[in-house]
């Protein structure tokens, strides 16, 4: 079993901000792999969707912990589908790329972004895949909280909606490359 998880902030009032573009991304993987509407799921304080990538038995997860907590999230829902570490992909926002920029990352450092050091922290481990979307460099007169915490504009969103295709096939070669090297 594998975990997608969108890292985000719960709540409306955070539902279209630069931060939650794990969240949007895991909204358009679950629906483009036809999998039911998210549930709540109180004892991982998680949104939760489950089904098939292929023949493979994918969960895909936004926490509700809000973003520095993310890693209790994350922790509560692969201790208890036992996935182990390396069958976690985490799907999350980075201000240090050009919008809609796309990098695929494991054992390199949290680059100060909070919800990946908590997860890292809760994991014990910095060796966990994650795909880094770039939202945009924040400008100088901007504090970075700030940024990260306001919305796309009509334009932004179209463009960061737009490398959401190429976020699946990352994610669906990532399934590929572990479901390759798992013992038979």
């Amino acid at each position: 079993m594998y975990a997608i998880i969108g890292l985000g902030n719960p709540g409306e009032k955070y539902a279209h901000t630069r931060h939650n573009a794990g969240f949007l991304a895991a909204d358009f993987l679950a629906s483009a792999w036809g999998f039911p509407a998210f549930s709540e799921e109180s004892r991982f304080r998680a949104f939760v969707s489950a089904g098939l990538v292929g023949e493979t038995k994918t969960i895909v997860a936004k926490p509700q912990t809000f973003m520095n907590l993310s890693g209790e999230s994350v922790r509560a829902l692969a201790e208890y589908f036992k996935i182990s570490s390396e069958n976690i992909l985490l799907l999350h926002d980075d201000k240090d790329f050009a919008l809609g920029e796309l990098r695929l990352a494991r054992g390199s450092s949290s680059a100060g972004h909070r919800g990946v050091k908590s997860v890292f922290d809760h994991f014990g481990t910095q060796d966990i895949a994650r795909i880094r979307i770039g939202i945009g460099v924040p400008p100088e007169n901007i504090p970075t909280d700030a940024y990260v915490l306001s919305r796309f504009s009509p334009e932004e969103r179209e463009t960061l909606e737009d490398t959401f295709p190429e976020i699946q096939r990352k994610v669906e070669d990532f399934l590929k490359s572990l479901l390759m090297s798992s013992p038979v």
